[in-house]
């Protein structure tokens, strides 16, 4: 099976500060590096590394050629991954002391992709696989509709939120991640509860809370708990969360084992700094849970 991923592919500027900036303040950071990241990017990298085949979509520039390579580099089949004349994606990250953070982002390439390469790729899957996007690029109606009509398990994690992007998706969704904030500003926009939406499955992710998962289908409503763990940078957890998650299942682990998993690896991951580059593989994540 496959999991094929719509995703953002930017260069990660993360710089360390003594707390978030406010408005008009010039701050000095404490360090400064540069990775790979970008919400698509992190959720192949999480995917491959929690054991899945993984196929990557999207579009870098000339200058990015580098993050193409080190996807394939982490185990991301990247030949639908296309060179762009616009510049690669990119992001200003802040990490404060008590490892919340404030981005920026510059969509440059994945606002690029085009919709015959989208088509060229998923024609090599088969009904089963799963796909995946987020709001990070163009193109996502167009690609949700195409995974739904070839049967395919059509998954939305809905950051950065913005809800006419998720209005537009959410009659072909299989399954919706989306976080605490995300949720609430969702049923502002569509005036109706979470619980109401015709979605087989929701996954609401807590932070330091947890985790919550509603099940039309099965009529489940169940609360998963977080480890406890001293964060370090929260960059990048619920990406992480979200491709051990759909890893979990291309492998054929329940929802409930599958989101387990995934609380355990997103734990993992905010006691690290960085993004795509630090994401723990399967191995890691199986020992610090001690499974």
């Amino acid at each position: 099976m496959t999991v094929f991923n719509l995703g953002s592919i930017n260069a990660d500027h993360v710089y360390n500060v003594p707390h978030l900036p406010g408005a008009g303040e010039t701050l000095a950071a404490l360090s400064m590096q540069t990775g790979l990241g970008g919400k698509g990017a992190n959720m192949s990298v999480a995917v491959a590394r929690a054991g899945s085949h993984v196929a990557h979509i999207g579009a870098v520039g000339g200058d990015g050629l580098w993050a193409r390579d080190r996807l394939m580099e982490y185990g991301v089949d990247t030949r639908h991954i296309a060179q762009s004349s616009a510049p690669t994606g990119h992001a200003i990250i802040n990490v404060d002391q008590a490892g919340e953070n404030a981005i920026t982002l510059l969509a440059g390439a994945n606002f690029d992709i085009e919709e015959p390469a989208i088509d060229q790729a998923l024609s090599i899957g088969k009904a089963g696989d799963i796909f995946v996007t987020q709001n990070e690029t163009n193109a996502q109606e167009f690609a949700v509709k195409l995974g739904s009509k070839l049967g395919f398990r059509v998954c939305y994690a809905a950051a950065p939120f913005d809800a006419s992007a998720v209005k537009a998706v959410l009659p072909y969704l299989d399954f919706l991640i989306l976080n605490e904030v995300e949720a609430q500003q969702l049923e502002a926009a569509l005036d109706q509860s979470i619980e109401q939406l015709d979605v087989a499955d929701i996954v609401i992710t807590l932070g330091g809370k947890g985790a919550r998962w509603i099940s039309k289908a099965d009529g489940v409503d169940q609360h998963f708990d977080a480890l406890k763990v001293t964060p370090i940078d929260t960059t990048g957890a619920g990406d992480t969360f979200t491709g051990y998650v759909l890893s979990a299942l291309d492998r054929g682990l329940s929802m409930g084992q599958a989101i387990s998993l995934a609380t355990r690896a997103a734990a993992l991951m905010v006691t690290r700094f960085g993004t795509a580059d630090v994401i723990p593989d399967l191995k890691e994540v199986e020992e610090f849970a001690g499974l």
